[in-house]
């Protein structure tokens, strides 16, 4: 089974990465900079396409923001805490945001169609999105391919010894969580004391 994943990897890789980054992306990333070592993929094209992957990922949840309102209602039931903490973040930051948003875990999608709900230009939205996705896509993809070679024995070792990488990898994420809460928490506390003087 493994062997016929690696095989459909190899041959549709450029389709799968092009999918992978629409959705959200890192792994499928890292995964193309490895197959890039690997002589698997060419590495220009993979950064071609995980560019745009990430791009067009990101134009999909803005012009959900900007002409599904209905969509945005029922999504606002459910994810109300981030759409609020997404609409401080612009506020605060401004532009800058749609360039760093990638990077922030549970807030890809709520950030773009929170801008999409404003009056922000759809032009320069895609601009800086389309450079932040190369820098995104750049960023992830060159080092993988430098260090694949170590990667591969980092997955290697995983494999064997996944006993002991499933609790590092749990504690990992929730460290991760933790720190995204926080940070999140204190958004909102700052928002309620502004509203409250």
């Amino acid at each position: 089974m493994e062997h016929l994943l690696l095989e459909w990897l190899k041959e549709y890789g450029y389709i799968v990465l092009f999918a992978w980054t629409i959705l959200e992306g890192e792994l499928g990333l890292i995964m193309a900079g490895i197959m890039s070592h690997t002589g698997h993929m060419f590495l220009p094209f993979a950064l071609l396409v995980g560019t745009f992957g990430g791009f067009v990922g990101d134009q999909i949840y803005f012009y959900i923001g900007r002409f599904n309102k209905r969509y945005i209602q029922k999504q606002l039931h459910t994810h109300r805490r981030k759409f609020a903490i997404a609409h401080l973040l612009i506020k605060k930051y401004g532009w800058p945001i749609i360039f760093v948003q990638r990077y922030m875990i549970g807030m890809r999608t709520a950030i773009p169609m929170a801008i999409g709900l404003t009056k922000y230009s759809g032009k320069k939205f895609a601009i800086i999105n389309f450079i932040s996705a190369l820098f995104w896509a750049s960023v992830t993809i060159i080092p993988a391919y430098y260090y694949g070679a170590e990667i591969l024995k980092i997955l290697q070792w995983i494999k064997v010894h996944w006993y002991f990488a499933i609790p590092l990898i749990v504690l990992a994420l929730g460290a991760i969580t933790f720190t995204i809460k926080r940070i999140e928490t204190n958004l909102l506390e700052k928002r309620r004391e502004r509203r409250t003087l």
